[in-house]
This record gives C-alpha cells, sequence and structure tokens, in this order.
C-alpha cells in the first residue's frame, strides 16, 4: 500500500501493540527435552499394570543421573525433564504407595502426560513470523527465544486535519451557539494511537480554499496517511475534494452505502494516501474504524488488516430501514447486545455510553430479541 516503514529496536517492555519487522526464529528446539506435565512417577510404560521401585526424584531445574531400566519410576514433578528411559508419567492420584514402592491397576500408554522435546517449535524453527502484531502471548515468545531488542516496524504518522468554520479548540470557554468544539481531532487522535499509528494533529482548516490547500499540503508532506474530517459533502463550502483534486489526487472512492459516513474520500497523491471523512462524530469514528483502522494495520508493516467483527445477541427487538449498513450506538456485555438510544450522528453523548456498533445490514428489516446480530467491538 505505501513505501516499506523504517525499521526500529525497541524493549520487550516496549513491543506489544507494535508490528515486528523480521521472523523471529528459535535458538534451540523447546521443550530443549522431553517434559512432565503432571506431577507424578516417571516410568517404562510396560512395567504396567504391575509394582516398581522409586530409585529417586527430579524437579524442575533439574536433571536425572542416570536412564532408569525396567522395574524402576522416578518420582517428578510438572516442568521437569523426563529421565532417559522412561516413557510415560503416571499421575501422584493415580499409584498406591507402599515404602519404596508404587503399585497401580491401570493401563500405562508410551507418551501419557509427556511433551516430547522440540514439539513445540523446532530449533530454527520461525516462533514469530514478520508482520505480525505484538500481544502478550508474543512477548512470552520473543522472551524464551532470549530476544530482548526487538526489531519492529516504525508507526505511521498519521496526520488530522479537521475542517470547518464552526469549530472551536476544546478548551474555549463559551461557545457561541453556531459553534462546535473540535472533538473529531481528538478522537481520532485516540483511534489512531489504538491502531498503532502516531496522530499528528493540525490546526483547523477554515472554509476557504486557500487555508485548506495549505494545511492538506503540510498534512499529506508530513505524514504517512492524513486523515480529513468534514468538507466531502456536497455543499458549497465542502472544499478537500476540490484541492486535493488540485494537487493530483487519484481518487479510489467518495461515496460507501452505510449510515453513518455515506460521503467518504480515499484515495493518494503521489504515495502519500489519504481518507476524507464525514464531519459527524459518529460518521467520523465509524468510517475511520471500517476503513482507515485497516489502512493503519497496513502502513504499519502487518500482513493483513484486521476487521474485528463479532455478533451477539439482541438484548431487545430491533428495526432500521432496508438499504444502507448501519453501524449503531449499542452497548456490550456478558455476550448481549442492547442498542443505545441517540438523536443521530453528530450525539456524543450516546457514543460516550455506548462501548460498540451493532451492524444492521442493508437488506434485513428486523430482529426479535434474542436474535444473532453482528457487532463492530469498541
Amino acid at each position: 500500500m505505501h513505501r516499506r516503514p523504517a525499521v526500529e529496536t525497541v524493549s520487550l517492555a516496549e513491543c506489544p501493540g507494535r508490528v515486528v519487522a523480521a521472523d523471529v526464529n528459535a535458538d534451540r528446539c523447546y521443550p530443549p527435552m522431553p517434559r512432565s506435565i503432571r506431577d507424578g512417577y516417571a516410568v517404562r510404560a510396560d512395567d504396567f499394570p504391575g509394582e516398581v521401585r522409586v530409585v529417586g526424584e527430579v524437579r524442575a531445574g533439574e536433571s536425572f543421573a542416570r536412564a532408569i531400566e525396567g522395574g524402576e519410576a522416578v518420582e517428578i514433578m510438572t516442568g521437569a525433564p523426563v529421565p532417559e528411559g522412561a516413557d510415560a508419567i503416571i499421575m501422584v492420584e493415580h499409584v498406591i504407595i507402599n515404602g519404596d514402592s508404587i503399585t497401580t491397576e491401570r493401563e500405562v500408554r508410551a507418551g501419557d502426560f509427556i511433551v516430547p522435546g522440540g514439539s513445540e517449535v523446532e530449533d530454527g524453527a520461525t516462533a514469530v513470523s514478520a508482520g505480525t502484531r505484538l500481544d502478550f502471548g508474543h512477548v512470552a515468545a520473543l522472551a524464551t527465544v532470549g530476544l530482548s531488542a526487538v526489531p519492529v516496524f516504525a508507526r505511521p504518522v498519521v496526520a488530522i486535519l479537521a475542517t470547518g468554520d464552526e469549530l472551536v479548540p476544546v478548551e474555549t470557554k463559551s461557545p457561541a451557539p453556531h459553534q462546535i468544539r473540535n472533538s473529531n481531532s481528538h478522537t481520532l487522535a485516540a483511534q489512531v494511537a489504538r491502531a498503532g499509528g502516531s496522530p499528528l494533529i493540525l490546526p483547523v482548516a477554515r472554509d476557504t480554499y486557500e487555508a485548506t490547500r495549505i494545511l492538506v499540503e503540510q498534512g499529506l508532506k508530513a505524514a504517512d496517511l492524513l486523515l480529513l474530517s468534514g468538507g466531502v459533502s456536497a455543499g458549497k463550502y465542502d472544499l478537500v475534494e476540490k484541492v486535493l483534486a488540485d494537487l493530483g489526487a487519484e481518487f479510489y472512492f467518495d461515496r460507501v452505502l452505510i449510515q453513518p459516513g455515506q460521503p467518504l474520500v480515499f484515495g493518494r497523491v503521489g504515495d502519500r494516501f489519504f481518507f476524507g471523512l464525514p464531519g459527524n462524530p459518529a460518521s467520523t469514528m465509524v468510517t475511520f474504524e471500517l476503513f482507515a483502522r485497516a489502512a493503519i494495520d497496513l502502513l504499519s508493516g502487518a500482513k493483513q488488516a484486521t476487521f474485528p467483527l463479532s455478533a451477539a445477541r439482541l438484548s431487545t427487538p430491533f428495526r432500521h430501514r432496508t438499504g444502507l449498513t448501519r453501524f449503531l450506538p449499542a452497548w456490550l456485555e456478558g455476550g448481549e447486545l442492547t442498542p443505545v438510544s441517540w438523536q443521530g450522528s453528530g450525539d456524543v453523548f450516546a457514543l460516550a455510553r455506548s462501548n460498540a456498533f451493532l451492524m444492521a445490514r442493508e437488506d434485513q428489516e428486523s430482529w426479535a430479541a434474542g436474535d444473532w446480530m453482528e457487532v463492530l467491538p469498541r
């Protein structure tokens, strides 16, 4: 989608959420020896049912000095290496202890409760693939193979440009009735950071061609991706597409059949991509999650973009008008989805009361309580 991101090195503590830039290979096989997964006795399976003599003990972090022979057992703890000659573990709960001997009438099979050496990953095999966005499970693998300095792709810089004469700074004490505090820039910055990008908030572009062009050029020059909010509808002062066209933009689409968020522009100027997002807060949030988030994944070096759509049961009946796919505020808890009452795509307080967007497909008019419905978690 874009030029390859730069690579930097971070510590294990800093790597969660980053995209690893190179394959990480195992420095030896794991486990490096057969390992017990139960407390019990290491034995030869052919000796059972029957009685054998206990000839020693092995704990995690130790090894047994010799191979065991027929008729012998070694007491073993979870995680300890299986002594040479043993091919099974009998759980401690399944034996009768008679002095220095153990007895069981159970059949024992070779391999019982043993993790074979090299069964988790072989020496030199890939433990974590390049392009993986790292989470705590990957951190465990990186630490296990001894990698304390992790090569990761640099976070893409994402410029955020809100447009409109009605916008005033958040710290404005008493906005006039026709003015709106600029929430979109800060909302997008939070979404960009959560998606793995580095947000760069630009000044608000006023509704003139020159002001919009100057800031669009600044954003395209400074960032890997430019996000604009507002100015992409068909109004007299919606100047974004005109400015981008004059800068030589290639447009891929300028409308999507969803609500909120129909007026949505995507394209590029040279090797820099941009999204023209709608200006209403819910529209901005939804279109970012559906489209721009995937772009940030790819610009971060991820192998593929993620789209975390899931499903939950409705707690109450729901209806909508068919024709558009709708993403509406909802509350998701315990696998149950409840629509949140709202007053349209400018209602930021309904968005604050929600933690998900329900997805109402364009070809279905109604759902009953208890029906499954797709949901986009936040």
